[in-house]
């Protein structure tokens, strides 16, 4: 028995050690062939496009909810479009401040502004799909109520949806604009170094995980199939991803879709974000399980395959720190031992490696955004940071999602958006 221990934890702690050091080679070499193959003969310039074959209209769709601060903003910029057939259908889902006045104003001013208001907060899956419901095309890209698209994201996402029949979604990227913070910076540094690495090396094998809810595209045709936005999970996104899929419609991502973001620059906003993301992808893992164990689905199994995981991955964690934590203040058997957290040559060959996946991240991205490169000395807290946030997030959220309640009705609250953004 002791032997067999001693083994186990052995094994465990090896675990901890390569799992993310595969996944990073994994994400690395992933990104490079989808480089390759889709992004290198491009030159991402302020007046370059792709030539689509026509140009039907395309709805933008916008769920805000005390949104008076930045909701102005964001109609602005999406006015000036660099599109010649859209409009734009806003639904206020019940703000307590003075949005609907805002949106009012704003109306009256752009034609291609229509405004809905929902008299109590339902939620943003309903507000999504009461929007969806009221526009009246084909193509909708959704936005938040604080985000400022790129002036040619619709052309760019409209390129994918013209050249696949069976494309049911289009995700963008997002940029941060919250900097202000070393919080702030690393999250630059994140979303161009591991969320948008990530998301080329899922494409490239195999299904992805989720579409950035803050900006994607729609197929009406495959977002009726599936039923919409559903109001009993915490990350419509996520769930919409994997419905869509699990239908065999494609999910594509498209780098030259900018959307400038704002971000948790607090703690607590922060904490309150990644346990809402955690929560949601152990949802759709615990609904969609038996569904996905088809053959018809195998090409969702690398996506279930990663995100399980990870699961185990931070659960091993945090169980290790905590038997390290309790070595520290009694003596354990010798066959349960928790070798020292702190870092040794383990830690030099990770942060080796994270350093060479920032280094190639930023090197892509930099093509769509200048001056990454002076946030990258700042990435070197991402693994203690975002790691430890990881671990926690996920223990908690796998509990809550196995065992609290589904919510039936939707409602959400304004979150941390950081503290200037730049």
């Amino acid at each position: 028995m002791a032997e067999f221990f001693s083994r186990f934890f052995a094994g465990l702690y090896d675990f901890l050690f390569y799992y993310p050091l595969f996944m990073a080679y994994l994400w690395m070499a992933g990104a490079l062939i989808y480089f390759k193959h889709w992004e290198s003969g491009q030159h991402h310039l302020i007046d370059n496009e792709p030539v689509l074959p026509e140009q039907p209209p395309v709805s933008f769709i916008i769920p805000c909810f005390n949104e008076e601060e930045h909701i102005a903003e964001t109609i602005e910029y999406l006015i000036r479009q660099d599109y010649p057939d859209f409009e734009a259908v806003v639904v206020d889902d019940g703000s307590t401040d003075n949005t609907w006045q805002v949106l009012e104003g704003l109306c009256a001013i752009y034609p291609q502004l229509r405004i809905v208001r929902l008299a109590e907060n339902k939620g943003k899956a309903e507000a999504l799909r009461t929007a969806a419901l009221m526009a009246n095309n084909e193509y909708l890209i959704c936005i938040d109520g604080d985000a400022l698209l790129d002036y040619h994201a619709a052309t760019w996402i409209m390129s994918h949806f013209l050249t696949g029949p069976r494309v049911g979604a289009v995700t963008g990227n997002p940029r941060i604009r919250t900097r202000s913070t070393l919080l702030g910076r690393i999250q630059v540094g994140e979303f161009s170094a591991i969320v948008g690495m990530i998301k080329r090396a899922q494409r490239i094998y195999g299904r992805v995980f989720t579409i950035s809810g803050v900006v994607a595209g729609f197929r009406k045709t495959a977002l009726h199939q599936v039923g919409y936005w559903r109001q009993n999970t915490v990350t419509d996104d996520i769930d919409i991803s994997w419905r869509l899929q699990m239908n065999h419609w494609d999910i594509r991502f498209e780098p030259n879709a900018l959307c400038w973001i704002l971000m948790p620059e607090t703690f607590r906003g922060l904490w309150r974000q990644r346990l809402r993301w955690s929560q949601g992808g152990m949802e759709a893992l615990l609904e969609y399980t038996g569904k996905l164990l088809k053959w018809r689905e195998r090409r969702m199994w690398g996506v279930v395959v990663e995100y399980f995981s990870s699961i185990f991955w931070a659960y091993s964690m945090a169980m290790f720190g905590l038997l390290w934590i309790v070595e520290t203040l009694v003596t354990l058997p010798s066959y349960i031992h928790a070798p020292s957290l702190i870092p040794g040559w383990h830690g030099v060959i990770l942060g080796t490696t994270c350093m060479l996946q920032f280094a190639i991240s930023l090197m892509i991205d930099s093509r769509y955004e200048k001056g990454l490169s002076k946030n990258y000395y700042w990435l070197i807290w991402y693994p203690m940071l975002y790691w430890l946030i990881q671990v926690f997030t996920t223990v908690v959220a796998v509990p809550k999602a196995m065992f609290g309640r589904r919510r039936r009705t939707g409602s959400w609250q304004s979150p941390d958006r950081g503290l200037r953004p730049q």
